[in-house]
């Protein structure tokens, strides 16, 4: 996944449509001998989810060129040898403000923040509390309804790991799990609903959000990210 986030934000600029980017991100996981773990999942139609603005996560591409200003969050998640990876990375087009950026900033950090906390013998809501502490205090809505979960031979596993909580609750964390982690922040209110399409989820306040995520792996040392691109 990882690969093919980094292929596709290289083709990100005004003037691109979210189904070519989609598209390319196709052609570039077959090519690899993996799957794209997205496209027919509960019949979701295309390989990668591509939500604009204040979109925050499940956008379906379509033909709208993206422009100068656009956040653009893409989802990625593929399958190979029967495991399965996911990744987020919210771009930019062009020039954005000040503001746009802090926002995209801050959810990379909050998704850093959690996973440091991702190491035995730390609680499941550990990571949640980091995310949110971080994001919360620079002013930010941290969305409750979506949550990041376990991965691996299935595409969402258990546990759930929500981008919030107390700290010292829930599961203790211990090596060999596998989650994803993937914060969802919002410029104002956490408030989210699901648009006429079925799937794209947007903010309530129609505000911007952004979207960052990674797989780890909880190792006796730590948590390890499998989802870097391999020239990392």
């Amino acid at each position: 996944m990882a690969d093919t986030l980094q292929m596709v934000g290289s083709h990100i600029k005004s003037g691109v449509t979210a189904v070519e980017l989609d598209q390319l991100a196709e052609d570039y996981i077959t090519a690899q001998g993996a799957r794209p773990a997205f496209k027919g999942y509960y019949g979701f139609p295309a390989t990668l989810c591509i939500s604009l603005n204040d979109e925050v996560v499940h956008g379906i591409p379509n033909e709208r060129k993206l422009q100068d200003g656009d956040l653009v969050s893409v989802d990625c998640g593929a399958e190979k040898d029967g495991y399965y990876g996911d990744h987020a990375i919210t771009f930019t087009v062009g020039s954005i403000t000040e503001e746009q950026q802090r926002l995209v900033d801050v959810t990379r950090e909050s998704l850093e923040k959690g996973i440091a906390q991702a190491v035995p013998g730390n609680h499941l809501y550990d990571i949640g509390h980091a995310v949110q502490e971080f994001a919360e205090a620079a002013g930010y809505g941290v969305v409750r309804q979506l949550v990041g979960h376990g991965i691996g031979t299935q595409l969402h596993e258990e546990p759930q790991v929500p981008n919030y909580g107390e700290a010292g609750t829930g599961p203790r964390l211990k090596p060999g799990m596998v989650i994803a982690i993937e914060p969802m922040i919002t410029e104002g209110s956490y408030d989210i609903y699901t648009g006429d399409d079925g799937w794209t989820v947007y903010t309530a306040d129609g505000k911007l959000a952004a979207h960052f995520e990674h797989t780890i792996v909880i190792t006796d040392d730590g948590p390890e990210i499998l989802s870097l691109p391999t020239n990392n």
